[in-house]
């Protein structure tokens, strides 16, 4: 993982590394050849879904995917991305240089002294009659000891019945249990048994196992004919949850969650379509039922057990002269599993030939499905009974989807209940085109892939491929190499600390945040229901606990406060109005969950929850004249010149939340005379300790803030960590004993807020040739309840706008306050939506004039002249305005025209699949802030060095590593040669370096870096002196022998440093560009990027390896907000789409198949450090080009609609908001559009029979 760079937070590496070798493990175990030293048995393609249950947001998996196929026997090197291991000039990678994997595990798989500890634990419970490994956990040994423990008594009160448990990640656990029953040790629950007839899979054999089982048998010889009834059971069921889930999830504990709750179960629906049934014990009696009858009883109590699964044999007839026929279907927002269906089915039958009407004809139909909205599976027993004996035509398969949209009916209150059913008529739609003489298969279609367009033929399975090309510079050696990340080895290893790791203090408490579910309301009382985990409370701290001259403050920034609690009036749901404590975090966490919070809303107006409600009732907040945006010309000029207009139009954009791996936490240890030490997983330590300190009414120097690293933060833990670090500080200080917080992702969720959501109304003046004359902007922007930063974000969204020249360019901005959750910065703030708002107007003037949307771009790019007009702060040098270099060798490297003619053709040619391709500009401003630094070196040589900018994975050290070998390294013998690894980071404390500053705006390690340039050049002044005396007597000079002289002579060997940026040169715009390609499927919406190709201008870059990461990492965020991310919020608010069941982040499976990035190294910058330029945000905003991709491929969906339908142009014009997941491509290709399909064909069915 180091020599890939494929760690930067690092907090989920050790997740990843788990991942990776647990597939190494398993292929190891298969019959496969034995492989050339030094590899595994794994192949590429198990490489690449070796971590598909792993998340990561850092990194854009790109790296990682590599890491793990350099294991891989059939690895092409070349393919491999940037490492440690060869130069990427290597034209024959010597495959010697990788780490040599020892083939059967030879890495300790489990230490013998846990494998001891365990044996003895089993041994000690299989000697038991009916064993306790703990209190109140009892593991029966046999069915009739479960009876017995049933029928004992000891069970009157509350119970849970599990094997492996993992339900509570769906249903999360309303309250403790006192009580747990592990059946999963009873043999005869996880007995397979092979029949004739078929297989019998025992209730507690894992999903995994039963995959292994249902493929095992899927390639014996015994069962050729029903081989395929297994294989794509297993196929199927390896997309379900994760594999780590998988590996501990219960087959029968699967369908007993369908059976009890209204679970979008795959695994029951697949099952259910392939003719399975269930045994049950119920008490004394054994019954044999259907699945179908299984899933239609009222749900099970522990009186019944699950014992086993039938799964029958399906063979094809040949006396009948008929095949089997089996497929199953998913419609989910990941390919690979990690994410629950929309919609799921099954379909097995027996298919013959009516050799009179030259036909096909169906039989032993069974059509299941599940996940649509209803309380569970079924079979589709009308639509069976209409297809069965009928022969296949177009007017019959017809019939059959009318049918089946009687039959599929969502419950009241399903989200995105149109699309379920049209999904679910495109499942059946893709069963029986195959099999229909005259329709279109929408599963093959035709292969055209010249000029290295991806391969049409299964889009999803394409193998992922990387092109990464950077330029290293010895220049300023070692600054300019790919150097790997500082610390990232005990990172991968997971011996790296966060906060959560920090070792439990004596008499630690630990406190979970109470929140309010009304938007506006006050709070009368909060009281706790009577239960196991309510006696669990040690305390509730709320406002009235504030000390005597402190305050009710929980953030605070620039332009405002914001309260730590609602007190005495809730203001937003999701607001904090006390914390509970208990002895662990999972009693926390429970207790909160009991709380009665009695609300009164009299005398309150209605909250104002939407930007519409905000502009009828004028709650803005006002935005400061020194950051509002200057607007460019004169807009009623730039109408009047123009030859079209479009005079209003609309582009939504929703909010997203950081997904940080680490969630908010912090860690508050009371300390000697009245001070606190507390421990915060911040990108703002200073600020922190201010609000600390403010809340408490103590000096600021009683406070010391803490930051070693942080697992992410992409802006969320600039502000928002100030309120966790305030509260987990608060209840230190009132109970006097260590209070650790550590939100659960719900709470951070529900809590933190996210980015900026906003509406924005633009009209629009522009020439035939697509040249714009003027532009106006109506930006209505959803701030919260309070400023945060929010008044930056109008700068910040124009100045992302501003890459293009409008010719003419004003705007209204409204700053809405409104009762939701504080939205906050959230990297590339602003700029983000300013660039897909400017690229959305870009190709609606395309669409208008019937042009190429890229030649629009062009005509509007900027000259020099009018880059001074619309960036007068920061335009910078001639030579440093690249951006048409950049924007010319992208298209040409990745063969833009070529490839866009090929998906003209592949559209002609293929109806039920489309692409699109997209290649977008980038100009982003950014502003370096002052920076502290110090580098004291010690007596023995070695360095030590602080800054005031906190790790979040972004590199900050190791780019002040470097920097530092660089500075010091004229004093250095063998130039700087080792000297890197004599220099050691400090973390961030705010008692030991003041004026930190914030972690934000992708300029803080250059900012940093000069800081300690600046500290190191001091050090150096001081000791050249005697470096100079020293040579005079002998010209090798060790460093040691140095510092040892300058010891003696009492220099000092610690140097601070505040770096200042000009202030004549303290902005300046970072350039790039981006090209992305899509298909999509319109059946059933489903995304799949083909290629992203990247130009990145980073001047010299500090390092290659860290800004390559970043670039990638941040490009992967972007397809998430602008694809992927659904932000969904209730009538009152409160965040619903709050957790990783129904909050989807980029996963590996949907990145890029193709992803190529260059970083260009476009010389000198004299007014950057060391001719750098950032690199941790500006990359995000490319990600709009797959936006605007998607838009062309719905575009092409909607020409084909509307010829089949005959509805003209009008289909032609539409608004594509953002985020755009596969439900709304789905919607806007049409819900009906197999209808209409199959209702054209039918009339010329008629005709032609007429």
């Amino acid at each position: 993982m180091s020599g890939f760079h494929a760690s930067q937070c690092g907090f989920c590496t050790p997740g990843m590394c788990m991942s990776i070798f647990s597939s190494l493990v398993n292929a190891d175990k298969s019959k496969r050849p034995k492989p050339p030293n030094g590899f595994s048995k794994l192949t590429v393609s198990e490489a690449e879904k070796a971590f598909s249950g792993n998340l990561c947001r850092c990194t854009g998996y790109r790296p990682i995917v590599d890491a793990c196929k350099s294991f891989a026997s059939n690895v092409d090197l070349e393919d491999l991305g940037l490492n440690i291991f060869w130069k990427r000039s290597d034209k024959n990678p010597d495959v010697s240089k990788l780490p040599s994997y020892t083939l059967g595990g030879g890495i300790c798989t489990f230490p013998d002294f846990l494998k001891s500890e365990i044996k003895s634990c089993l041994t000690m419970l299989n000697d038991a009659n009916i064993s306790t490994s703990r209190e109140g956990w009892y593991h029966p040994r046999s069915i009739k000891q479960y009876y017995e423990l049933i029928n004992s008594g000891l069970f009157s009160e509350s119970v849970k019945v599990v094997v492996g448990n993992t339900s509570t990640g769906v249903y999360k656990d309303q309250d403790l249990y006192k009580k747990y029953i592990d059946i999963g040790g009873i043999p005869e629950l996880s007995n397979i048994v092979k029949r004739d007839t078929g297989f019998e899979i025992g209730a507690a054999t894992t999903i995994s196992r039963t995959i292994e089982i249902l493929l095992q048998e899927s390639e014996s010889i015994s069962s050729p004919n029903g081989s395929v009834v297994f294989r794509k059971l297993a196929e199927h069921m390896s997309k379900v949850a994760t594999p780590f889930v998988r590996n501990t999830a219960s087959l029968g504990g699967n369908i007993v969650m369908a059976q009890k709750c209204p679970f979008p179960s795959d695994i029951a629906t697949i099952l259910l379509g392939a003719g399975a049934t269930v045994c049950l014990q119920h008490v004394a009696e054994r019954i044999h039922i259907t699945l179908e009858e299984f899933l239609e009883q009222p749900p099970l109590d522990p009186t019944t057990l699950v014992l086993s699964i039938f799964i029958p044999h399906w063979i094809s007839d040949s006396q009948a002269e008929t095949s089997l026929v089996f497929e199953t279907y998913r419609a989910a927002p990941r390919p690979l599993g990690n994410a629950v269906s929309y919609v799921n089915s099954a379909f097995l039958g027996h298919v013959s030939s009516d050799e009179l009407s030259d036909t096909l004809v169906l039989s032993n139909l069974q059509l299941a499905f599940g996940a649509y909205g209803s309380e569970h599976a079924i079979r589709a027993r009308k639509v069976e009974k209409f297809l069965s004996g009928k022969s296949l035509t177009e007017s019959v398969v017809l019939g059959a989807i009318q049918l089946l949209r009687e039959t599929i009916v969502p419950m009241e209150g399903t989200s995105h209940p149109e699309y379920r059913v049209s999904a679910a008529v495109g499942f059946l739609f893709s069963f029986l085109s195959p099999l229909s003489k005259g329709i279109t298969e929408p599963g093959k279609p035709l292969t055209i892939s010249p000029h290295n367009s991806a391969d049409a033929d299964d889009a999803c399975n394409l193998p992922l491929s990387s092109r990464r090309e950077t330029l290293s510079s010895d220049e300023y050696k070692p600054i300019g190499e790919p150097i790997k990340k500082y610390g990232v080895e005990i990172q991968a290893s997971g011996e790296a600390v966060y906060v959560d790791d920090i070792p439990v203090p004596k008499n630690c408490l630990y406190g979970e945040f109470i929140y309010s579910t009304q938007p506006l309301a006050y709070v009368k009382s909060i009281k706790f229901k009577s239960s196991l985990a309510s006696e669990k409370i040690i305390d509730v701290v709320s406002a009235n606990d504030i000390p005597i001259g402190g305050q009710n403050i929980g953030s605070t920034f620039t332009f405002g406060d914001e309260p730590l609690f609602g007190h005495p009036v809730a203001e937003y749901a999701g607001q904090a109005i006390g914390v509970v404590i208990a002895e662990t975090q999972r009693y926390a966490d429970m207790a909160a969950k009991q709380v009665v919070v009695e609300y009164d809303m009299k005398d309150l107006e209605p909250p104002i929850l939407t930007v519409e409600q905000a502009v009828e009732r004028k709650s803005y907040f006002k935005i400061p004249p020194d950051v509002y945006p200057k607007e460019v010309g004169d807009v009623s000029k730039g109408m009047a010149e123009a030859d079209h207009k479009i005079p209003s139009a609309e582009v939504k954009l929703a909010s997203e939340y950081h997904f940080y791996m680490e969630t908010q936490t912090a860690l508050a240890i009371p300390d000697e005379d009245n001070t606190l030490v507390v421990y915060s997983s911040s990108q703002y330590p200073e600020l922190a300790q201010s609000v600390i300190a403010r809340c408490l009414g103590i000096p600021f120097s009683n406070v010391r803030v803490i930051t070693r690293r942080a697992g992410g933060g992409f802006g969320g833990k600039a502000f928002r960590s100030f309120q966790v670090a305030t509260a987990a500080a608060l209840c230190a200080y009132k109970l006097r004993r260590p209070v650790r917080m550590y939100l659960n992702r719900n709470t951070d969720m529900v809590m933190i807020g996210g980015r900026h959501p906003m509406k924005t109304r633009y009209s629009v003046g522009f020439k035939s040739d697509g040249k714009i004359t003027a532009l106006h902007l109506d930006l209505l922007i959803n701030a919260g309840i309070s400023e945060d930063a929010s008044p930056i974000i109008p700068g910040t969204l124009i100045s992302g706008m501003k890459k293009y020249n409008w010719g003419a360019l004003s705007f209204d901005i409204k700053l809405c306050k409104t009762n939701n959750t504080s939205k906050t910065v959230m990297r590339a703030p602003g700029d983000t939506q300013g660039s897909l708002i400017a690229d959305a107007i870009i190709e609606h003037v395309a669409s208008v004039l019937l042009i190429d949307a890229n030649s629009v771009r062009e005509k509007n790019f900027h000259t020099y002249d009018t880059l001074q007009l619309f960036y007068p702060d920061s335009f910078g040098e001639a030579s440093s305005y690249t951006l048409h270099h950049i924007f010319d060798r992208l298209a040409s490297t990745s063969s833009y025209l070529d490839r866009a003619e090929s998906i003209r053709q592949f559209n002609n040619s293929n109806k039920w699949q489309k692409r699109g391709i997209s290649c977008v500009p980038l100009i982003f401003r950014v502003e370096p802030r002052a920076a502290p630094g110090r580098v004291s070196v010690l007596n023995d040589g070695s360095i030590v060095v602080e800054v005031g900018g906190t790790e979040i994975g972004q590199g900050l050290w190791t780019k002040v590593q470097q920097m530092t070998a660089f500075a010091l390294g004229q004093l250095w013998p063998e130039g700087n040669e080792g000297l890197l690894e004599r220099v050691h980071l400090l973390q961030a404390d705010t008692l030991n370096l003041v004026q930190g500053g914030m972690t934000a705006g992708s300029t803080t390690s250059e900012s940093n870096c000069a800081a300690t340039l600046l500290a190191c050049n001091m050090l150096v002044d001081r000791l050249k002196p005697i470096m100079d005396r020293l040579r005079q007597q002998s010209t090798n000079i060790s460093w040691d022998a140095l510092i040892s002289q300058a010891s003696k002579e009492n220099v000092n060997l610690s140097a601070s440093a505040y770096w200042v940026p000009s202030h004549d040169y303290n902005k300046y715009l970072n350039y790039g560009a981006g090209i992305s390609e899509v298909e999509i499927d319109l059946l059933t919406g489903a995304i799949t990027l083909l290629r992203g190709d990247l130009v990145y201008d980073c001047g010299k870059s500090l390092n290659p390896a860290v800004d390559l990461g970043q670039i990638e990492g941040s490009f992967i965020q972007g397809i998430g907000f602008f694809v992927y991310e659904e932000y969904l919020t209730n009538s009152n608010g409160l965040m619903v789409s709050n957790s990783t069941w129904n909050y989807k982040i980029p996963s590996v499976d949907t990145i890029p198949k193709q992803f190529n990035v260059e970083v260009l190294n476009t010389g000198y910058h004299k007014n950057r450090v060391l001719s750098s330029k950032a690199s941790g945000e500006p990359a995000l905003v490319l990600a709009s080009s797959v936006h605007c991709a998607l838009r062309q491929a719905i575009q092409a969906a909607r020409t084909e609609y509307a010829n089949i339908t005959g509805s003209g142009s009008s289909l032609l014009t539409f608004q594509l908001d953002v985020p755009a997941p596969m439900t709304v491509v789905k919607e806007l290709c049409g819900f009906d559009i197999v209808d209409k399909y199959l209702e054209s064909l039918s009339i010329d069915e008629l005709a032609t029979g007429a």
